[in-house]
Parts: C-alpha cells; sequence; structure tokens
C-alpha cells in the first residue's frame, strides 16, 4: 500500500518530500560528537588578560576561567570552584595558584590540582593556544 501526501499540506508540520537520514551507525553518531566536543574556541584577546590575572568566559551554557602566568602563558579550566559552583575569576590568582573567593579553596590553574581544602575535587584543564593575538580554548 502506498501512503500519498493528502492535498492540503500540515502548515510545515511535516515535509512529505523529505526523507529522514539516520546515522547509519553508532560510529558515525560518536564521531559527530567527538568533532564538536573537541573544537577550539576563541575565548578572549591576549591583551584582555594582565599577567597572574584572569578572566571569565561562558561558552554553551558552561563556565571557564582563562588565566595569564607570570612566564607569560595562558591556560584554561573549569570556572567554578568544584566545592560550591562559585565562579573562580572572581578570586586570587598568586603565581599558578587561583584562590576561590568564597571559603579560600585553592588549585594549581595548570594543573587542576586542589591545593587547600574545603575543596577536594581537581578542576578540570584544557589545553590552550594563541593565534594571531586570541586565546583559543579546546572543549
Amino acid at each position: 500500500m502506498t501512503v500519498k501526501p493528502p492535498e492540503t499540506p500540515f502548515l510545515g508540520v511535516f515535509n512529505w518530500s523529505a526523507e529522514p537520514t539516520p546515522p547509519t551507525s553508532l560510529s558515525e553518531i560518536f564521531e559527530t560528537e567527538k568533532l564538536e566536543m573537541t573544537s577550539w574556541i576563541s575565548a578572549c584577546a591576549t591583551n584582555d588578560i594582565e599577567a597572574e590575572e584572569v578572566t571569565r568566559f561562558d561558552h554553551g551554557g558552561r563556565t571557564f576561567a582563562i588565566y595569564h602566568s607570570p612566564e607569560d602563558e595562558y591556560f584554561a579550566t573549569d570556572g567554578l570552584c568544584t566545592h560550591e559552583k562559585v565562579h573562580l575569576a572572581d578570586g586570587l590568582v598568586l603565581g599558578d595558584t587561583i584562590e576561590c573567593p568564597k571559603h579560600n579553596a585553592a588549585f594549581n590553574y595548570k594543573t587542576g590540582q586542589v591545593l587547600r581544602a574545603p575543596a577536594c575535587i581537581n578542576l578540570r584543564v584544557y589545553p590552550v593556544k594563541v593565534e594571531g593575538g586570541q586565546i583559543f580554548i579546546k572543549i
């Protein structure tokens, strides 16, 4: 039995002329997601962050913290403290340490390692590259 489209369209609810093209395999789905998950995203300009400073960057419903080290390198971590979910960009940077502004938890922003309680979960770190005066993070 052949199904024919109705004479009157359903106001764009269903497109009778287009056949859906689902992914052909699970690996195709995962490869697509993998590509989306590992994109280089422009976060800010290098001159937006002074040495030993941090800035907040929001993308895709997530918050990141971008750091400028005293050695003139750039680093990126999750932007929220793992203890109370406070924005680390409001914290204090000393050397390679970021201190949370709420309870003074401290992290090494180069490795994400917890340095001082009350935090007990490390920060996630992200690869960073600089091109043409722009800082990119790989997320």
